[in-house]
């Protein structure tokens, strides 16, 4: 398969070590791809959640796909999350083309793009974290349920329902709470005078123009590889959201009995894999 060009891919929300996660999905999209500027915009690998009896091949695979990326020098930023904020401690860390950052300001064709993943206007996470870790787990309870009933409904010939997607939209305090984190973001990136200002965290995709009094920003949000399967690209002087289930020059033959399966614990041998696969030599 031919690979599509890209100035610039921006992913966030993988939660990578968690059921929920469409890590298969997101390789095949990846392979997809030819990059030339990867930001991994927070929320990769779920430190929060991590445990050494979960981590899928289908995982490791992931990691090994960006650590060839990097040894190909595509450049790849790893902007840190509240997921993975033990990462915080290493911002300013770089091997190669690969660095840990807390924010990237990329120049676009003369425009300027502020890249952070959200997570500082989270009032919750600053105040009450225990709370935003119990809601973590409920999250991913409640999508490993959701992606089970899928799967009963596929083999019935019914297409997928979004559970966590219906409770985000009839809840008045969960979209006015998105509401106010857009608009929290837009305020700040026009006061800099950004031209657009890209942000992860909430899981919801979206490219809209947002104006205030003091004047008008591009937001944009690269949404999640857990409910939307949605990344940001740049290329040829124009933004785009992308879709998997929209994409049809990959395979979606078996997704969500893939997930399923995936979803099985798995031995420690693996997560033993995975610190082999890092371990420094010589």
């Amino acid at each position: 398969m031919k690979k599509r060009s890209v100035d610039v891919v921006i992913i966030s929300d993988v939660h990578l070590g968690t059921y929920g996660c469409h890590a298969k999905e997101l390789l095949r999209y990846l392979k997809s791809i030819q990059p030339k500027k990867v930001i991994l915009n927070g929320d990769i690998i779920d430190i929060w959640q991590f445990k050494k009896r979960y981590w899928p091949k289908s995982h490791m695979k992931i990691i090994k796909h960006l650590m060839g990326l990097i040894t190909k020098g595509v450049q790849v930023h790893y902007i840190t999350g509240n997921h993975d904020e033990m990462l915080r401690k290493f911002v300013g860390f770089n091997l190669g083309t690969f660095e840990i950052v807390n924010k990237v300001m990329l120049d676009v064709d003369g425009k300027k793009a502020w890249c952070f993943h959200g997570d500082v206007f989270d009032v919750t996470m600053q105040h009450s974290k225990w709370l935003a870790k119990l809601g973590a787990i409920g999250y991913d309870t409640l999508i490993l349920i959701n992606r089970t009933i899928n799967y009963l409904m596929a083999l019935m010939g019914k297409g997928p329902i979004s559970m966590s997607k219906k409770i985000k939209n009839s809840v008045k305090s969960a979209v006015k709470f998105i509401n106010d984190f857009e608009i929290t973001a837009a305020e700040i990136a026009i006061d800099n005078k950004y031209d657009y200002v890209v942000c992860g965290h909430i899981h919801q995709p979206v490219m809209r123009e947002i104006q205030t009094s003091a004047g008008k920003v591009m937001y944009l949000n690269s949404g999640d590889w857990i409910e939307n399967l949605t990344a940001l690209e740049y290329n040829e002087g124009k933004w785009s959201l992308y879709h998997y289930y929209e994409d049809t020059t990959v395979s979606h033959e078996n997704d969500d009995k893939h997930s399923i399966e995936d979803n099985l614990p798995e031995t420690s041998e693996l997560f033993e894999d995975l610190l082999q696969e890092f371990q420094i030599k010589g």
